[in-house]
């Protein structure tokens, strides 16, 4: 289960109901609240979409944040991390940062790109790498559904 938008939950639904069919391995989706923080949830390997935010917070401030909104997801972080500026690290791990065909992982015009592709969500929306977010756009804003018709794939 993942917290969403209600704008956004019947593309939430949509997708996820696509990549279960498609038998897309999700390793773990439980809430946020359930780890403690997003640290612990991250390196859980744990899927999860909405994620407070603190009002001065410089990467994602509470207005803007589609986390923080409900619009974002980071899909099994532990196959596809982020690159975090502040200690030039990826996290949760380094082990996989690099883009190349794998069990759970997403790559661009792969299956997962795709399907939230076609519902009109945008992938690592960011100046950095962060291969586990989706989000409806930055900074947040109420989901307005896919720009063009979804791919027959």
């Amino acid at each position: 289960m993942s917290v969403v938008n209600a704008d956004t939950a019947d593309s939430f639904v949509r997708i996820f109901t696509r990549l279960f069919d498609a038998k897309f391995p999700i390793h773990r989706m439980k809430p946020l609240q359930e780890y403690g923080d997003n640290t612990a949830s991250l390196a859980a390997d744990n899927t999860a979409s909405f994620n407070c935010r603190r009002a001065n917070q410089i990467n994602a401030p509470a207005l803007a944040s589609p986390h923080a909104n409900g619009r974002a997801v980071d899909i099994n972080p532990l196959e596809d991390p982020w690159k975090d500026l502040r200690c030039k690290c990826w996290q949760p791990g380094a082990e996989v940062s690099g883009r190349t065909e794998g069990k759970g992982k997403i790559l661009e015009g792969g299956l997962v790109w795709r399907t939230f592709a076609d519902e009109g969500w945008i992938w690592q929306n960011i100046d950095v790498a962060d291969y586990m977010h989706f989000d409806t756009g930055y900074p947040s804003k109420p989901y307005a559904g896919p720009a063009t018709a979804p791919s027959a794939s």
